[in-house]
Protein backbone atom coordinates (compact mmCIF):
# COMPACT_ATOMS: atom_id res chain seq x y z
CA UNK A 1 0.00 0.00 0.00
CA UNK A 2 2.77 2.37 0.93
CA UNK A 3 4.56 1.76 -2.37
CA UNK A 4 1.41 2.70 -4.31
CA UNK A 5 1.16 6.03 -2.41
CA UNK A 6 4.81 6.76 -3.06
CA UNK A 7 4.36 6.21 -6.79
CA UNK A 8 1.34 8.55 -6.87
CA UNK A 9 3.33 11.28 -5.03
CA UNK A 10 6.26 10.97 -7.42
CA UNK A 11 3.94 11.42 -10.39
CA UNK A 12 3.15 14.99 -9.25
CA UNK A 13 6.79 16.15 -8.76
CA UNK A 14 7.41 17.08 -12.47
CA UNK A 15 4.14 19.04 -12.55
CA UNK A 16 5.12 20.95 -9.37
CA UNK A 17 8.49 21.86 -10.89
CA UNK A 18 6.91 23.14 -14.09
CA UNK A 19 4.44 25.22 -12.11
CA UNK A 20 7.23 26.78 -9.98
CA UNK A 21 9.22 27.75 -13.08
CA UNK A 22 6.15 29.29 -14.69
CA UNK A 23 5.33 31.34 -11.61
CA UNK A 24 8.94 32.54 -11.40
CA UNK A 25 8.60 33.87 -14.92
CA UNK A 26 5.38 35.63 -13.98
CA UNK A 27 7.16 37.37 -11.10
CA UNK A 28 9.17 39.30 -13.67
CA UNK A 29 6.86 39.72 -16.65
CA UNK A 30 3.44 38.53 -15.55
CA UNK A 31 1.13 38.97 -12.60
CA UNK A 32 3.98 39.73 -10.15
CA UNK A 33 5.79 42.37 -12.20
CA UNK A 34 8.85 43.92 -10.50
CA UNK A 35 8.37 47.71 -10.81
CA UNK A 36 12.02 48.39 -9.94
CA UNK A 37 12.93 47.26 -13.45
CA UNK A 38 10.86 50.09 -14.96
CA UNK A 39 13.50 52.68 -14.07
CA UNK A 40 16.64 50.94 -15.33
CA UNK A 41 16.37 52.60 -18.74
CA UNK A 42 14.61 55.80 -17.72
CA UNK A 43 15.67 58.95 -19.60
CA UNK A 44 15.19 62.59 -18.52
CA UNK A 45 12.30 64.45 -20.12
CA UNK A 46 12.99 67.65 -22.10
CA UNK A 47 12.70 70.89 -20.09
CA UNK A 48 9.43 72.80 -20.05
CA UNK A 49 9.36 75.59 -22.66
CA UNK A 50 6.83 78.41 -22.40
CA UNK A 51 5.27 79.74 -25.60
CA UNK A 52 6.81 82.82 -27.21
CA UNK A 53 3.47 84.64 -26.91
CA UNK A 54 3.58 84.64 -23.10
CA UNK A 55 3.63 87.84 -21.07
CA UNK A 56 7.25 87.97 -19.76
CA UNK A 57 6.29 90.27 -16.88
CA UNK A 58 4.13 87.54 -15.35
CA UNK A 59 7.01 85.05 -15.14
CA UNK A 60 9.89 85.95 -12.81
CA UNK A 61 12.26 84.12 -10.45
CA UNK A 62 10.34 83.12 -7.34
CA UNK A 63 13.53 82.75 -5.26
CA UNK A 64 16.35 84.76 -6.86
CA UNK A 65 19.89 83.92 -5.78
CA UNK A 66 22.52 86.70 -5.82
CA UNK A 67 25.40 85.79 -8.11
CA UNK A 68 27.65 88.14 -6.14
CA UNK A 69 27.67 85.66 -3.27
CA UNK A 70 30.54 83.65 -4.77
CA UNK A 71 33.73 85.53 -4.05
CA UNK A 72 37.41 84.65 -3.74
CA UNK A 73 39.53 82.54 -6.03
CA UNK A 74 39.85 78.84 -5.41
CA UNK A 75 43.33 77.71 -4.50
CA UNK A 76 44.46 74.12 -4.79
CA UNK A 77 45.09 72.69 -1.37
CA UNK A 78 48.70 71.68 -0.78
CA UNK A 79 47.98 69.86 2.48
CA UNK A 80 45.21 67.82 3.98
CA UNK A 81 43.19 69.94 6.42
CA UNK A 82 41.22 68.36 9.20
CA UNK A 83 37.52 69.24 9.11
CA UNK A 84 36.69 72.05 11.55
CA UNK A 85 35.07 71.17 14.85
CA UNK A 86 32.00 72.95 16.07
CA UNK A 87 32.63 75.59 18.68
CA UNK A 88 30.17 73.72 20.85
CA UNK A 89 32.65 70.85 21.16
CA UNK A 90 34.75 71.40 24.24
CA UNK A 91 33.71 75.01 24.69
CA UNK A 92 29.97 74.86 25.33
CA UNK A 93 29.45 77.81 22.97
CA UNK A 94 27.09 78.16 20.05
CA UNK A 95 27.31 80.77 17.31
CA UNK A 96 24.34 83.16 17.18
CA UNK A 97 22.09 83.38 14.13
CA UNK A 98 23.13 87.02 13.64
CA UNK A 99 26.50 88.30 14.85
CA UNK A 100 28.36 91.57 14.38
CA UNK A 101 31.91 92.00 13.15
CA UNK A 102 33.99 95.18 13.41
CA UNK A 103 37.37 96.42 12.26
CA UNK A 104 38.09 100.06 13.07
CA UNK A 105 35.02 102.10 12.14
CA UNK A 106 33.70 99.46 9.74
CA UNK A 107 30.95 97.10 10.95
CA UNK A 108 28.87 94.40 9.31
CA UNK A 109 26.65 91.44 10.17
CA UNK A 110 27.29 87.72 9.74
CA UNK A 111 24.11 85.68 9.31
CA UNK A 112 24.06 81.89 9.75
CA UNK A 113 22.25 81.30 6.46
CA UNK A 114 23.33 81.40 2.83
CA UNK A 115 22.68 84.30 0.50
CA UNK A 116 19.68 82.65 -1.15
CA UNK A 117 17.87 82.79 2.20
CA UNK A 118 19.03 86.23 3.32
CA UNK A 119 18.27 88.16 0.11
CA UNK A 120 14.44 87.93 0.45
CA UNK A 121 14.80 89.10 4.06
CA UNK A 122 16.73 92.18 2.94
CA UNK A 123 14.01 92.99 0.42
CA UNK A 124 11.35 92.56 3.10
CA UNK A 125 13.33 94.78 5.50
CA UNK A 126 13.60 97.59 2.97
CA UNK A 127 9.88 97.40 2.20
CA UNK A 128 8.73 97.16 5.83
CA UNK A 129 10.83 100.19 6.83
CA UNK A 130 9.71 102.13 3.73
CA UNK A 131 13.29 103.03 2.90
CA UNK A 132 12.44 104.09 -0.64
CA UNK A 133 14.13 101.48 -2.82
CA UNK A 134 15.82 103.16 -5.78
CA UNK A 135 17.60 100.13 -7.18
CA UNK A 136 17.60 96.40 -6.47
CA UNK A 137 20.22 94.25 -8.22
CA UNK A 138 20.10 90.60 -7.21
CA UNK A 139 23.07 89.77 -9.48
CA UNK A 140 25.28 92.12 -7.43
CA UNK A 141 23.55 91.59 -4.08
CA UNK A 142 22.83 95.32 -3.67
CA UNK A 143 19.69 97.21 -2.64
CA UNK A 144 20.04 101.00 -2.98
CA UNK A 145 17.65 103.07 -0.86
CA UNK A 146 17.29 106.76 -0.16
CA UNK A 147 19.02 106.28 3.21
CA UNK A 148 21.72 103.67 2.65
CA UNK A 149 22.92 100.75 0.53
CA UNK A 150 22.28 97.19 1.70
CA UNK A 151 25.02 94.87 0.46
CA UNK A 152 24.98 91.07 0.61
CA UNK A 153 27.82 88.63 -0.01
CA UNK A 154 28.94 85.22 1.13
CA UNK A 155 30.76 85.06 4.45
CA UNK A 156 34.07 83.34 4.99
CA UNK A 157 32.48 80.28 6.61
CA UNK A 158 30.53 78.09 4.20
CA UNK A 159 26.76 78.59 4.32
CA UNK A 160 26.95 82.00 6.05
CA UNK A 161 26.34 85.48 4.67
CA UNK A 162 27.67 88.97 5.31
CA UNK A 163 25.37 91.98 5.27
CA UNK A 164 26.50 95.61 5.21
CA UNK A 165 24.54 98.84 5.51
CA UNK A 166 26.64 101.68 4.10
CA UNK A 167 26.58 105.13 2.58
CA UNK A 168 29.58 106.23 0.58
CA UNK A 169 31.58 103.25 1.83
CA UNK A 170 30.97 104.12 5.51
CA UNK A 171 28.86 102.10 7.92
CA UNK A 172 25.44 103.59 8.73
CA UNK A 173 25.17 102.53 12.37
CA UNK A 174 21.45 103.11 12.96
CA UNK A 175 20.61 101.22 9.78
CA UNK A 176 22.84 98.29 10.80
CA UNK A 177 21.31 98.25 14.29
CA UNK A 178 17.79 98.09 12.84
CA UNK A 179 18.83 95.42 10.36
CA UNK A 180 20.42 93.32 13.10
CA UNK A 181 17.23 93.50 15.17
CA UNK A 182 15.09 92.62 12.15
CA UNK A 183 17.19 89.61 11.07
CA UNK A 184 17.51 88.35 14.66
CA UNK A 185 13.73 88.19 14.85
CA UNK A 186 13.59 85.95 11.79
CA UNK A 187 13.50 82.27 12.59
CA UNK A 188 16.60 80.31 11.63
CA UNK A 189 14.32 77.45 10.59
CA UNK A 190 12.55 79.75 8.11
CA UNK A 191 15.89 80.67 6.64
CA UNK A 192 16.87 77.05 6.26
CA UNK A 193 13.59 76.30 4.48
CA UNK A 194 13.98 79.26 2.17
CA UNK A 195 17.56 78.30 1.45
CA UNK A 196 16.58 74.72 0.72
CA UNK A 197 13.94 75.78 -1.78
CA UNK A 198 16.34 78.23 -3.37
CA UNK A 199 19.23 77.07 -5.49
CA UNK A 200 22.05 76.72 -2.97
CA UNK A 201 25.42 78.21 -3.78
CA UNK A 202 28.83 76.66 -3.27
CA UNK A 203 30.29 79.45 -1.16
CA UNK A 204 33.03 77.58 0.65
CA UNK A 205 36.28 79.50 0.42
CA UNK A 206 39.27 77.25 -0.18
CA UNK A 207 42.45 78.10 1.67
CA UNK A 208 45.91 76.63 1.32
CA UNK A 209 48.16 75.38 4.09
CA UNK A 210 51.65 75.13 2.68
CA UNK A 211 55.18 74.45 3.82
CA UNK A 212 57.36 77.54 3.69
CA UNK A 213 61.05 77.11 4.55
CA UNK A 214 61.27 75.31 7.88
CA UNK A 215 57.68 76.04 8.88
CA UNK A 216 54.08 76.23 7.74
CA UNK A 217 51.66 79.01 6.85
CA UNK A 218 48.08 79.40 5.68
CA UNK A 219 47.11 81.41 2.58
CA UNK A 220 43.54 82.69 2.86
CA UNK A 221 41.88 84.09 -0.29
CA UNK A 222 40.31 87.07 1.52
CA UNK A 223 41.39 90.63 2.44
CA UNK A 224 43.19 90.99 5.76
CA UNK A 225 40.44 93.10 7.42
CA UNK A 226 37.83 90.39 6.97
CA UNK A 227 40.21 87.65 8.11
CA UNK A 228 41.25 89.56 11.24
CA UNK A 229 37.65 90.32 12.22
CA UNK A 230 36.62 86.69 11.81
CA UNK A 231 39.59 85.30 13.74
CA UNK A 232 39.16 87.91 16.47
CA UNK A 233 35.56 86.78 16.93
CA UNK A 234 36.24 83.04 17.07
CA UNK A 235 39.43 83.21 19.10
CA UNK A 236 37.55 85.25 21.70
CA UNK A 237 34.89 82.51 21.77
CA UNK A 238 37.10 79.43 21.77
CA UNK A 239 40.46 80.41 23.27
CA UNK A 240 39.15 80.72 26.81
CA UNK A 241 40.72 77.75 28.63
CA UNK A 242 43.63 78.86 30.78
CA UNK A 243 46.60 76.54 30.53
CA UNK A 244 45.22 74.93 27.36
CA UNK A 245 44.33 77.69 24.91
CA UNK A 246 43.83 81.30 25.90
CA UNK A 247 43.63 84.57 23.94
CA UNK A 248 45.93 87.04 25.73
CA UNK A 249 45.69 90.07 23.44
CA UNK A 250 44.48 91.21 20.02
CA UNK A 251 46.28 93.92 18.03
CA UNK A 252 44.00 95.22 15.28
CA UNK A 253 46.52 97.80 14.09
CA UNK A 254 49.17 95.16 13.34
CA UNK A 255 46.74 92.31 12.57
CA UNK A 256 48.19 90.05 15.27
CA UNK A 257 47.10 87.97 18.24
CA UNK A 258 49.02 86.70 21.26
CA UNK A 259 47.78 83.36 22.54
CA UNK A 260 48.80 80.97 25.29
CA UNK A 261 48.60 77.46 23.79
CA UNK A 262 49.53 73.91 24.72
CA UNK A 263 50.74 72.15 21.60
CA UNK A 264 49.71 68.66 20.60
CA UNK A 265 53.29 67.50 21.19
CA UNK A 266 53.09 68.71 24.79
CA UNK A 267 49.63 67.24 25.33
CA UNK A 268 50.82 63.90 23.98
CA UNK A 269 53.74 63.44 26.39
CA UNK A 270 53.35 60.24 28.38
CA UNK A 271 54.12 60.06 32.14
CA UNK A 272 57.56 58.55 31.52
CA UNK A 273 58.54 61.41 29.23
CA UNK A 274 57.32 63.91 31.80
CA UNK A 275 59.34 62.28 34.63
CA UNK A 276 62.63 62.26 32.68
CA UNK A 277 62.33 65.80 31.30
CA UNK A 278 63.21 69.12 32.88
CA UNK A 279 59.50 70.00 32.87
CA UNK A 280 57.71 67.79 35.36
CA UNK A 281 54.30 68.90 34.15
CA UNK A 282 52.66 69.75 30.86
CA UNK A 283 52.93 73.44 30.06
CA UNK A 284 51.52 75.87 27.52
CA UNK A 285 53.51 78.58 25.76
CA UNK A 286 52.97 82.01 24.22
CA UNK A 287 52.65 82.15 20.44
CA UNK A 288 51.95 85.09 18.13
CA UNK A 289 49.45 84.63 15.32
CA UNK A 290 50.35 87.15 12.62
CA UNK A 291 48.29 88.10 9.57
CA UNK A 292 50.15 89.59 6.61
CA UNK A 293 48.21 91.17 3.71
CA UNK A 294 49.25 89.96 0.27
CA UNK A 295 47.09 91.69 -2.33
CA UNK A 296 43.53 90.34 -2.05
CA UNK A 297 44.67 87.43 0.10
CA UNK A 298 46.10 87.03 3.60
CA UNK A 299 48.95 84.91 4.97
CA UNK A 300 48.61 83.49 8.49
CA UNK A 301 51.75 82.52 10.43
CA UNK A 302 52.38 81.22 13.96
CA UNK A 303 55.55 82.61 15.59
CA UNK A 304 56.99 81.27 18.83
CA UNK A 305 57.06 83.97 21.54
CA UNK A 306 58.47 81.78 24.35
CA UNK A 307 61.68 79.95 25.18
CA UNK A 308 60.06 76.55 24.77
CA UNK A 309 60.50 74.37 21.69
CA UNK A 310 58.03 74.98 18.86
CA UNK A 311 58.49 72.44 16.07
CA UNK A 312 57.21 72.59 12.52
CA UNK A 313 54.57 69.98 13.40
CA UNK A 314 53.42 72.14 16.32
CA UNK A 315 53.22 75.13 14.03
CA UNK A 316 51.15 73.29 11.45
CA UNK A 317 48.82 71.88 14.10
CA UNK A 318 48.04 75.34 15.51
CA UNK A 319 47.64 76.92 12.06
CA UNK A 320 45.23 74.16 11.02
CA UNK A 321 43.17 74.69 14.15
CA UNK A 322 42.95 78.47 13.70
CA UNK A 323 42.34 78.23 9.95
CA UNK A 324 39.41 75.88 10.59
CA UNK A 325 37.43 78.86 11.97
CA UNK A 326 37.41 80.29 8.44
CA UNK A 327 36.01 77.21 6.68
Amino acid sequence: MSSVLEKRALKWIPLALVTAVALAGCARDGYYHDRNLDYTEAAPAPPLVLPETRNAQRYQDALPVPQAAVQGARIKEAADIRPPQSLAIGSGLEAEYVERRQVGDQSWLVVAADTGAVWPQLEAFAQSRQLGVQQSDVSQGVIVTSQAELRLQSAMRAGNSEVRCERGGQTVTNCLDALEEYLSARSASQSVTSSWNAQRLNTQQTLQIREQGDGWEAVIPQPVDRVWAELNHYLALDFTQEGQRDLLSADAENYAFLVDYMTETERGRNPLQVVFSRDVRQMSQEIRLVLQPDGNQTVLRAVNASDRAFTADDQRELIERVASYLR
